[in-house]
């Protein structure tokens, strides 16, 4: 069939068309995914070791307790202080060997850039205003500010909790650490202290995904999300 003059310049203008939207449009549709496999596999070891940690970490210190209180058996891990301390240190360089991939990773695909920056009082002021009166929007790969914010503090309670630790390890063999952090017994302090404040975080953490449930199943698939005219909008 042979198009008639008329049909064909109604042609030529539809492309012409075409052809200004494209050359105007600044941004193209393009999926992703939520959580690359790498932020995925790192999480999901993380939190196997961490659990081992605070189990084995508890049965170290009942052995030797800092203040008037002891951790049920039952939550401990290793069955005796040898059993504890072969634990602990064991997942330690798992822990410490996944965490380095996980910063090399975040710093080489501009993960900590994109995603938890910029952090400013006034955004996390705002955020936890809006989240302690339940008004606060989440949305799937999406950090507010206030999460932004948690992430930066556990990832330094994570440096503090791993140089106590080596202070309280080798007191001789890295007495100038030791001595950074005022001797022996008050790098236990330091060192029970960074383990709450990653307890905390953890509690924090697992209470936001009971309440936005929709969170969980990227971390276990990756999730898609579609960004299109500069816009996220999550499948």
């Amino acid at each position: 069939m042979f198009l008639t003059h008329r049909n064909r310049g109604q042609a030529r203008s539809y492309r012409r068309r075409i052809t200004e939207f494209i050359r105007d449009e600044p941004y193209t549709m393009k999926k992703t995914r939520i959580h690359p496999w790498p932020i995925r596999l790192t999480h999901w070891i993380n939190a196997f070791g961490m659990v081992c940690m605070f189990m084995s970490g508890w049965g170290i210190y009942n052995a030797s307790p800092l203040f008037r209180f002891s951790f049920p058996r039952d939550f401990t891990l290793g069955g005796w202080l040898g059993g504890a301390l072969a634990w602990h240190f064991a997942v330690m360089w798992l822990l410490v060997i996944n965490g380095l991939i996980y910063v090399l990773y975040s710093l080489l695909s501009k993960h900590f850039k994109r995603d938890f920056l910029p952090v400013t009082p006034t955004a996390v002021k705002r955020d936890l205003v809006d989240a302690l009166r339940f008004r606060l929007k989440h949305e799937k790969g999406v950090y507010n500010a206030v999460q932004r914010l948690m992430y930066w503090l556990v990832l330094a309670a994570g440096v503090l909790i791993v140089a106590s630790g080596l202070a309280i390890w080798k007191p001789v063999q890295l007495q100038e650490l030791t001595a950074l952090f005022g001797g022996y017994d008050f790098a236990r302090f330091v060192h029970f202290a960074a383990m709450a404040a990653i307890g905390a975080f953890v509690v924090v953490h697992l209470a936001l995904v009971l309440l936005v449930p929709k969170t969980l199943l990227p971390m276990i698939t990756g999730g898609v999300k579609t960004v299109e005219s500069g816009k996220v909008e999550h499948d």
